[in-house]
This record gives structure tokens, C-alpha cells and sequence, in this order.
């Protein structure tokens, strides 16, 4: 349940190159922002006017590796090439001979996955459309095989096969993709809630090909409307798995990069009742790994499959509340493996002793080894450098509100080495390089602006910096603080005061919500105290701005606090973000209680209306953007992982949706939806609207038409949404010392 979007680039094979080698990942899914490293770990391969560019991270010399003058697309009719060829990602082949080019791109619900492929022939120059034989704009994921003599692409939920010397003619590996039978990629709700998108892999000898097949024949459609682009309306189907629906039956198959029949692996289990929500090859032989999820997604089961489609389990594991998947700690993409050994070991995160921590598990699953023992959660594993010995990650066992670079051994002995320099407080990033030697740093706070620079490793000494300078932010003042409620319980907070603060004045206070698992809002980072939607300086206005975490929002303060919501949304979550609101008016005098408004989207919308109902007597204005009103609304994956299975504790549901409290309310509200949100679905709106309506409860309600969650499609639609967010603020909850 999220409101932002990003493409994230995916890293290069090109040895000839010395660009590191990440197979069976596609353009489009892949991970890691910032650019491809060369195996030398001395240069990063990019995209810039001048074409295709290497350049060296410590001199910042570049070298053009593909020239511009070589990306342009030809012509249909005459195979002449004037057009210039907008080169949104690529892909090397092994032998650096061929490039494959990402362009012409669209979005699928939140990506730019889908667009238009050429391949590069470097030697001639010549520039082919893969896949001329399906529609414009249709392909997803293309990616050549390892040994560069291929290229596969998924179109209309079909896989296809071409050769890399003469692409246009393709082989279909599937015939039988519909909108609803969907081979090589997923549904919305694999997408949104695993980060599940490309769906295939290449064997390592370029032979096969296993893919995921997702049936949802039997899912419903979510039908949104479309009444603006023409004059008569248009429905949009979506099969969207509401809470309680069975998931789609989910199966993996391999195929021969040549056609033929799919062999289907034989996964145990009920398809309707898990999720196959990992696989890749093991780099050496032909044998696969896949992780499976039951339904309730408190249970994990890896398997190593065979292409005969035997399978062997090889690890287990339990969670009395639920299992995270890979994109919690991997920037929101579940693809790739953390293989060690050539594929004898691999890394793995788990929360079994009650911290995120780092494993190291022999692939016959016979020995596991605890690589990051410690009362501390990892945030995200930054690289594996094997010929090093050690494992590079962010943590921040100190400050659960920070991140910082460490390194451990890979062996298990010794203990965990902080690289990030202990001045430099706040939160930090970094693109390390393959061999652990260099990193592109990017370091920001809440007093300090952006600053991004190569440094070099260990020692973390700057070797180019590229952007930003150390030093403090002018104006806003924002303090963090925590705060321990009545039910000892301590939140994570911001503040920021109004300006010209004059502690025998009343100030109004505005607090900043989201609230539930998928995201946080006190981290010590640039943005903290900033209010995008608030048209002009809120201190400057004369308001208080605050933020509280309550539990079960995904901080680094170990499992318990985050599992502490299991079946409790709308409840616990609220409850602690109104016992931090009291706590706060005692500490502070001159918080103006007559004036206390909060606000939030998605899960933050929902939070807001939350504590606007059940909280009457503290919060008197709330401004709620795309909630989820009805918790039996929303999708299965998201909300039975947090809330359990309906059909087990509806009550909990019932209990825990923002509608069941809306005849509670007495203050001021602003209630806003996109007409066209894939994600939480319009008709949230309207049953709220009706249940207001039905106890005679006055509001101010905004649908802005076929918008999607995030609200930003139409001219004028972000600048309108501020304005209206404004307006209603200062009208209801009047800025100022009083």
C-alpha cells in the first residue's frame, strides 16, 4: 500500500566490457540505481548524451562506450535510422558485441515496464526492432540470454524467443496467454504486494526457460469507469483478489529456449492457498531455487527444483505473525539470489530470533550460520564481496531513525565493522562496488542537505565528490525526540516549530500520519519536516508540524514492535498515535488542543480517519487521501499477511476499518480519491460517503476523476490538490500564536 513509483535500472552483463555479470535480471525490474559497475570496481557504466558512457569513479574520466550517433531507430519503411533512439536502459551481451536497448516506455500500474526493444549490432551499426511482429509499446522484460545468442521478451502475456542475429522472427515458448492466464509476468496484486514483475528467467546455459504462470481466471474484476476521455464511458478491468478470494493458482514451468511443452515443477500445496514468490537458477547446473509462501504468509518453504519437475524442500521456517519477502530489504524488488560458493551457499535475511538478521545457509540446507548476531535489525544488504570475505549492509544498531554502512565476514567470525565515519549522523546510501573498494556515498539528515561523493573502503575516505557539500540547513528548525505514552510505550518522532516561537503563545498543531507496516515517517532524512501538499512555509504560517511511529510500522526497533500489529490495524496503531498526541499537549503547554489536525495518504489516509473517529476529543480537523475505508476492501496479499484470514476473525477486520467509527465524528474532515485508483479502490469512498451520509455527518468530499493513487495525472491536478489541502487547513485549524 504505497503512493510513489520509480524504475529502477537494472545492472549490465558485459564482460569484454568489465561490467559485472548479474544474469536473469530484465530491464525494467532490476535493481540498483546509479549505475553498473565493471569488475575492476574502478568504473560505472551510464547513460548520457553523449551515448552510452564508462566512466572512472576516482579521476571522473569517461569513455564512450556506445556513441549516440549509434542509438537511433530505424525507419520502417526504408531501414534508414534518423530518428534518435531515447535510451531509458540496455543491456550488454557477454561479449560486448550487442546491445539491447529499453525505449518508448509505459507504465503497468506503478512502472515503466512496458515499451519498445532494440538490438544493437556494434560492429555494423545496425539497429533491430525486437519483436516487429507485435504491437508497439507491448514488450516486457526482454533480456538476452548468458551466452548472447538469444533474446526473450513476454507480449499479451506470451513468452517469445527470437535469434539475437536476426531479431523479428520469434518463437513462442506459450500460446495460451490471456488477460487473465498471464505467462512470464503477474497480476496487480503479485506486483503491488511481492514487487513481483518479471516473471522468467534464462537458464545459466541458455538453454531453458522457467517461468511463472499466473491463472487468474477465477479472480474477479475490480471495474473502474473511465467517463472524461470520450462521450461515453469506458470500464477498465482489473482482476484485483479481494481479502478472503483465494490467490490465483500460481505454478512455474521450464521450457526450452527452442519451444516445446512446458514441464510444470511439482510444487506440493494448494496453489490457491500459497505464493511462489521467488525463483532463479543455481549458477552452476540446471537446477532451480523457488520460495514458497502460504497463504497466511507466516510460513516459508525453500525448494530446489529439477527441469523433470521433481522438487526437494531444503529449508523451513515460521513466524507466529508473518514472513517478510525479499523486497522489504531490497528496495522493493524480489529478483535475484545471494549465492555464495558458485551456488554451494547463499545468503539469507530472517527474523527467527527476533532481529532482521544475515545467514549464511549451504544450498543442500544441511548448515546455517548467523552472520550478524546482535540485538539490531539489517535494512538492506549493500553487496557481497566473496573474493573480500566480507558482506557489505546498512544498519543502525544506535539509532533505530538512521542508517550507516557496515561490513561483516562472511565466515561468521568476528563481529560487525562500521564504515560510515561517526560524524557524519543522519542517514546513508551507497552503490558499492563489486570488490568493496570504492562506493558512491549519498548522505543526508535532518539538518544536513544532500551531499553525494565516491569514497573509498574501508576507510571511507573521499575520493570525488559529485554533488552537495556538508553543512547545515538554513531556516526550518526540526527537532526529534521521543515520547513514552501512558502505555509505556516509546514513539519516534519530529517536530518542527512555527517560526518566531514564543512559548507563552497557543500554536495549532498538525500531525503527519501513515501507521501501518509498509512505511515509516520519522526517519532522520532531508525531507523530515516537510510538507509538500501545504501551499507555502507551514512554521512561517504559525503551525506546529509533528510526526509519530507507532508500532508495527517497519522501523529497525527489531520483529516484535513490528509484529505487534498482527490482527490489531485500526486499533493498536491508533491508539499509541493518540496516546503520543496526549502525551505531547502535557510536555507542552503551549500546543493549542482547540486546533489539532492531522492528515496522511493511502495507509495514512486511513490512519487519519482513524484517529478523526475513535479520537474525537483530540483531533478536530483531518484531511484523509485515498484510504482504505473498508479494511474487507482491500487486497488479499497485503491484508491477510497483516490481519489474518477473514474468514477466521472477521471481527478483527471489522474492528480495524476507519467505517465502522465514522458515526463518531464531530470535527472537520476533507476526504479525497482518485476515480481511477487501481490500488485502493474508489469504492472506498463511496461506502464512507454513505455511512457519513446515513448518521447526517457534515464533510467535504473531493473525487478527482480517473486519477490513480497517487493523484498527479491531468493538468493542474497537483497544484489543485495543494491549493484545496491549503485552503481547507488554514479554514479549519487557523494558523498562528494565539
Amino acid at each position: 500500500m504505497r503512493f510513489t513509483s520509480f524504475l529502477y535500472p537494472r545492472v549490465a552483463t558485459a564482460l569484454l566490457l568489465g561490467l559485472v555479470s548479474t544474469p536473469f535480471l530484465s530491464l525494467g525490474q532490476g535493481r540498483g540505481a546509479g549505475g553498473r559497475w565493471s569488475a575492476d570496481g574502478r568504473t560505472l557504466v551510464a547513460v548520457d548524451n553523449n551515448g552510452i558512457v564508462r566512466t572512472d569513479v576516482v579521476n571522473g574520466q569517461s569513455t564512450v562506450l556506445v556513441p549516440a550517433a549509434q542509438l537511433k531507430r530505424p525507419d520502417v519503411r526504408t531501414g534508414d535510422t534518423p530518428a534518435p533512439l531515447p535510451v531509458a536502459d540496455f543491456e550488454f551481451s557477454r561479449d560486448s558485441s550487442k546491445v539491447l536497448l529499453f525505449t518508448n516506455t509505459a507504465r503497468v500500474w506503478r512502472y515503466n515496464s512496458r515499451g519498445d526493444y532494440y538490438l544493437l549490432d556494434r560492429a555494423s551499426g545496425t539497429v533491430r526492432r525486437v519483436g516487429a511482429g507485435q504491437p508497439g509499446q507491448s514488450l516486457l522484460y526482454a533480456k538476452l540470454s548468458p551466452d548472447g545468442s538469444r533474446v526473450a521478451y513476454v507480449s499479451r502475456n506470451n513468452i517469445y524467443v527470437e535469434d539475437a542475429a536476426n531479431p523479428g522472427k520469434a518463437t513462442a515458448l506459450t500460446t495460451d496467454g490471456t488477460r487473465k492466464r498471464i505467462n512470464g509476468t503477474f497480476d496487480w496484486v503479485y506486483e503491488e504486494e511481492f514487487g513481483c514483475r518479471d516473471g522468467f528467467r534464462w537458464s545459466p546455459d541458455s538453454k531453458q526457460i522457467a517461468y511463472w504462470q499466473v491463472d487468474a481466471t477465477n479472480i474477479r474484476d475490480y471495474l473502474m469507469i473511465n467517463t472524461t476521455d470520450s462521450v461515453y464511458s469506458r470500464v477498465i478491468p482489473v482482476e484485483y483478489p479481494k481479502v478472503g478470494e483465494a490467490p490465483s493458482p500460481t505454478r512455474i514451468g521450464v521450457v526450452s529456449a527452442s519451444g516445446g511443452a512446458t514441464t510444470w515443477l511439482q510444487i506440493p500445496g494448494d496453489p490457491q492457498q500459497h505464493y511462489l514468490t521467488r525463483m532463479e537458477w543455481v549458477p552452476s547446473g540446471n537446477t532451480l531455487i523457488i520460495q514458497q509462501l502460504n497463504r497466511k504468509q507466516n510460513s516459508s518453504i525453500l525448494f530446489l527444483g529439477q527441469p523433470n519437475g521433481s522438487v526437494t524442500p531444503i529449508h523451513r521456517e515460521t513466524d507466529a505473525a508473518w514472513i517478510d519477502a525479499k523486497a522489504r530489504w531490497n528496495g522493493g524488488d524480489p529478483s535475484g539470489w545471494e549465492w555464495l560458493d558458485g551456488g554451494k551457499s547463499f545468503l539469507w535475511v530472517s527474523e527467527k530470533d527476533g532481529w532482521r538478521h544475515l545467514y549464511r545457509i549451504t544450498t543442500n540446507g544441511k548448515t546455517e550460520t548467523l552472520l550478524t548476531p546482535g540485538k539490531y535489525d539489517m535494512a538492506k544488504i549493500n553487496r557481497i564481496d566473496e573474493a573480500g570475505g566480507y558482506v557489505y549492509f546498512t544498519a543502525s544498531p544506535e539509532n533505530p531513525i538512521q542508517r550507516y554502512l557496515f561490513r561483516v565476514r562472511l565466515d561468521g567470525k568476528g563481529k560487525h565493522e562500521r564504515l560510515t565515519p561517526a560524524g557524519q549522523v543522519g542517514t546513508h546510501d551507497y552503490n558499492v562496488s563489486p570488490d568493496g573498494r570504492y562506493a558512491l556515498h549519498s548522505f543526508n539528515s535532518h539538518q544536513q542537505t544532500p551531499v553525494r561523493e565516491w569514497v573509498q573502503l574501508p576507510d571511507h575516505k573521499v575520493v570525488r565528490p559529485l554533488g552537495g557539500n556538508l553543512g547545515t540547513r538554513p531556516g526550518r528548525d526540526v527537532r526529534f525526540f521521543t515520547v513514552t505514552t501512558a502505555d509505556g510505550v516509546t514513539l519516534d518522532g519530529w517536530m518542527v516549530r512555527p517560526a518566531n516561537f514564543d512559548s507563552t503563545k497557543k500554536y495549532p498543531v498538525v500531525f503527519h500520519v501513515y501507521g501501518e507496516p509498509a512505511s515509516v515517517t520519522t526517519n532522520d532524512v532531508f525531507s523530515a519536516g516537510s510538507n509538500n501538499l501545504f501551499a507555502g512555509d507551514m512554521a512561517k504560517a504559525g503551525y506546529c508540524y509533528v510526526a509519530l511511529d507507532n508500532r508495527g510500522t517497519p522501523n529497525l526497533k527489531g520483529a516484535a514492535w513490528r509484529k505487534s500489529i498482527y490482527r490489531q490495524i485500526g486499533r493498536l496503531n491508533i491508539r499509541d498515535q493518540a496516546m503520543g498526541a496526549r502525551k505531547l499537549f502535557e510536555q507542552h503547554a503551549w500546543l493549542d488542543t482547540s486546533r489539532v489536525a492531522v492528515w496522511g495518504w493511502s495507509g495514512g489516509g486511513s490512519t487519519t480517519l482513524h484517529l478523526l473517529f475513535q479520537y474525537p476529543e483530540i483531533y478536530k480537523t483531518g484531511i484523509a487521501i485515498a484510504a482504505v475505508a473498508n479494511q474487507l476492501f482491500y487486497d488479499n496479499i497485503y491484508q491477510e499477511r497483516y490481519m489474518g484470514l477473514p474468514q477466521e476473525n472477521r471481527e478483527d477486520f471489522v474492528a480495524g476499518s476507519p467505517i465502522t467509527y465514522a458515526k463518531n465524528l464531530r470535527g472537520n474532515l476533507l476526504y479525497i480519491h482518485g476515480t481511477g485508483d487501481d490500488n485502493v479502490h474508489y469504492d472506498n469512498a463511496e461506502v464512507l460517503v454513505n455511512e457519513l451520509v446515513k448518521h447526517n455527518k457534515q464533510f467535504q468530499f473531493m473525487a478527482y476523476p480517473n486519477r490513480t493513487h497517487g493523484i498527479s495525472e491531468g493538468e493542474g491536478t497537483t497544484e489543485h490538490l495543494r491549493t484545496l489541502y491549503t485552503k481547507f487547513l488554514t479554514e479549519h485549524c487557523p494558523p498562528g500564536p494565539r
